[in-house]
């Protein structure tokens, strides 16, 4: 007897998860849908870096307001201040993480570029940076760089 005739007998024979034992909780934030805020956030970190290498007084109109972080950088001291915290958060990525976020995210290369820059295939470049931003998006969200905000429309109950 072939396994393929009694495979429907043992997926027959499989009992059914209880429903009940199950507690759900609140929804998990998709944390994919923030990846193009983290780049944003990581391209405005390079800016704001490069902005500070300058002499103070270059800043004067060079100052932009942010448009994905709840973070506002309205004076030099708050420039140091978000540079330092994303430094923090990428310290917490190993050192093929930060390679790979250097490469992609800050220096703008391709995917197919870092891969050949960095000497691994193009599939573990693109599978590693995906994992990479996801990690480094939990870190963002829970140092408060970026925020979950709720759909416009959306009120409170309370």
């Amino acid at each position: 007897m072939s396994a393929a005739l009694t495979l429907p007998n043992v997926w027959a024979m499989t009992p059914a998860p209880a429903l009940g034992r199950y507690e759900f909780e609140e929804p998990v934030i998709p944390i994919a849908f923030y990846r193009k805020h983290t780049e944003a956030l990581l391209r405005r970190y390079m800016h704001l870096s490069m902005e500070m290498g300058r002499t103070p007084s270059a800043l004067g109109n060079c100052m932009f307001r942010g448009r994905v972080s709840t973070y506002r950088v309205r004076s030099f001291e708050d420039a140091v201040i978000f540079v330092f915290d994303v430094e923090k958060c990428m310290k917490r990525l190993d050192s093929f993480s930060q390679g790979l976020v250097a490469r992609i995210a800050l220096q703008e290369y391709s995917q197919g570029e870092a891969a050949e820059l960095m000497g691994v295939s193009l599939r573990s470049v693109s599978r590693k940076y995906s994992e990479t931003l996801d990690r480094l998006t939990a870190i963002f969200l829970e140092v408060d760089l970026l925020s979950v905000a709720p759909p416009r429309g959306c009120q409170e109950r309370g």
